[in-house]
């Protein structure tokens, strides 16, 4: 088969893994365009090293403390099939190197790659590696390895979905080849997350006790506690300026008394604490593309799934309801509200990204919200609240019990709709319940990538269904769209593709289209960081306050 070659000029424009991130001191972000650090990895210590926390916290002029939330713990450790790098918080994996890279502004880049080249077909991607990388174990990565990782990630992850993946295969010592069951035009971003895994060492323990070739070594792992990594003396690229990374998990309150009181170097923090002055340390604002929105089932009601759950909602299924309640938000208004200033509006799951349509932009118009109410039928009671056919405006809307932020952004969402006659009543549920009672009721998620696999997966139909995977609805068009995108030639090509399932004129998910999900707003992330520490320059952070912030480690420094 003829092939094409792989240019790095072409951007990648995926929306998990890496993007322009903004940084500023005290206050609102400016954008940043460093460039993304290669991702490094880490062996674990002989069991038997205790290093403690409070040992840890001598910080020099080499090494930092930062601390995460509880959920950023890796609960399967540090082993690319189970989550690690991947998975709903995308991060580079740190430990293990990745064939390429996601830059800053959105491109691809080589990591163990050395070069790259796709069949006109899109079947067959060959990828030639770096020659001489050795794990941290003393032995030599090789093609093995990488067939190794991505045959074992298609059988095995429980995170990642390698359904488009026939196999790898080494060819010889630096070239490994990728037999595709489909195109799939999104490939390098897929790439970029996979952390290479030592076949030699790979066992049920290994996200125990990692072994990889990247920049650190994970030297110590307390669960509930800590992870403590080393930069790898061996390693292929630049050396990390950062010796010694110690990352503390802890719930917000822990982890802004030990701001607070100094022990830590940076920590995760919510708009809640923005109002506060801490000496000695400034509040590092980070834009994202984690947003927050819920879904409107776009079927009536009657129905169920697989599951025997109900399926289908009438108030929702009206696409003129669905309409009116997207220009009846005003996004400026949460923001200010609700994340005291730190966030953007929210228009799609893809804003940002280079395959975002801006046909996706609406306008508060409460006013135009309740025209199209009137024109569905639904006409104000003598409550306010509006009526059609003996029956009331409105839905439950849900959320995740236990976090603030989207319990706000409900009773927010709650008190704006009453404002155009919609009676919104806010829930509280666990997730194990959530997700099925979301095929007939909204619920309050949480999303954001670096690929437009985020929208494919919101959006496209399943087979078996023929409705959306997480909230009913479903458009061929939209579905062709997506589905010709990932069979492109190209990424530059695919992304007219994916603009075009948002709204191509005649049909779309935008408000013109069918608008199944209302986007309220990206949440900036917010950390407390030593006024001495100089954070590099970050991507645009994806959904998941935790990991992504380390991605450039080795590039940070003290002033």
């Amino acid at each position: 088969m003829k092939k094409r070659g792989w240019k790095l000029r072409t951007a990648v424009l995926l929306a998990a893994a890496a993007i322009a991130v903004t940084g500023c001191s005290a206050g609102k972000s400016q954008e940043a365009t460093g460039a993304a650090g290669k991702e490094e990895r880490t062996e674990q210590n002989p069991a038997g090293n205790t290093e403690s926390a409070a040992e840890a916290e001598d910080t020099g002029k080499d090494s930092v403390i930062v601390v995460m939330g509880p959920s950023s713990e890796p609960e399967a450790g540090f082993d690319p099939a189970y989550g690690w790098g991947a998975g709903e918080h995308v991060h580079e994996p740190l430990i293990q190197s990745t064939l390429t890279v996601t830059t800053a502004d959105l491109k691809i880049d080589y990591d163990l790659a050395t070069e790259m080249n796709v069949s006109d077909d899109g079947l067959t991607w060959t990828v030639k590696i770096r020659d001489g990388v050795s794990f941290t174990d003393g032995e030599k990565l090789t093609a093995k390895d990488v067939a190794f990782t991505y045959n074992t990630l298609r059988d095995t992850s429980s995170v990642n979905d390698f359904t488009m993946l026939d196999s790898a295969e080494a060819v010889d010592d630096t070239t490994v080849v990728f037999h595709m069951k489909r195109a799939y035009s999104i490939w390098p971003y897929t790439m970029a997350i996979v952390g290479i895994i030592p076949e030699h060492a790979y066992g049920s323990d290994y996200g125990e006790h990692p072994i990889g070739s990247g920049r650190y070594i994970m030297k110590q792992w307390d669960r509930g506690q800590q992870v403590i990594f080393e930069a790898n003396p061996d390693y292929y690229g630049e050396a990390p300026k950062m010796k010694k990374v110690t990352v503390l998990f802890m719930e917000e309150d822990a982890a802004f008394a030990a701001v607070q009181s100094g022990q830590v170097d940076l920590a995760y923090t919510a708009a809640s604490y923005s109002d506060q002055t801490i000496p000695g340390y400034d509040l590092l604002s980070f834009e994202t593309v984690d947003n927050r929105g819920f879904n409107l089932p776009a079927v009536a009601a009657g129905g169920s799934d697989g599951s025997g759950n109900p399926l289908g909602n009438d108030f929702t299924a009206d696409v003129l309801v669905r309409r009116a309640i997207n220009i009846a938000i005003n996004r400026d208004e949460m923001i200010e509200n609700v994340l005291s200033g730190y966030g953007s509006p929210a228009y799609s799951v893809c804003d940002k990204m280079p395959w975002y349509n801006n046909a996706a932009e609406t306008t508060y118009d409460e006013e135009g919200a309740k025209a199209l109410l009137e024109e569905a039928g639904w006409k104000e009671g003598k409550d306010g609240i509006r009526e059609k056919d003996g029956k009331k405006a409105g839905f439950t809307l849900m959320y995740p019990a236990g976090d603030s932020v989207r319990q706000a952004l409900a009773a927010d969402t709650a008190n704006q709709l009453k404002a155009v006659g919609i009676d919104v009543k806010t829930e509280g549920v666990g997730w194990d319940t959530a997700y099925d009672r979301a095929q007939a009721e909204p619920l309050m998620w949480g999303w954001g990538a670096h690929t437009p696999m985020e929208l494919y997966n919101i959006y496209h139909t399943m087979k078996d269904t023929g409705l959306a995977e997480y909230s009913p609805y479903g458009n061929e068009t939209v579905d062709r769209y997506m589905d010709e995108a990932l069979a492109s030639s190209s990424l530059e090509e695919s992304y007219e593709l994916w603009k075009k399932a948002q709204w191509d004129g005649e049909t779309g998910i935008t408000q013109q289209g069918d608008i199944p999900w209302i986007w309220l707003v990206n949440i900036d992330h917010l950390y407390w960081a030593k006024s001495d520490l100089a954070v590099a320059q970050q991507k645009l952070h994806p959904h998941g306050h935790g990991w992504s912030i380390v991605n450039n480690v080795d590039q940070w420094s003290w002033k």
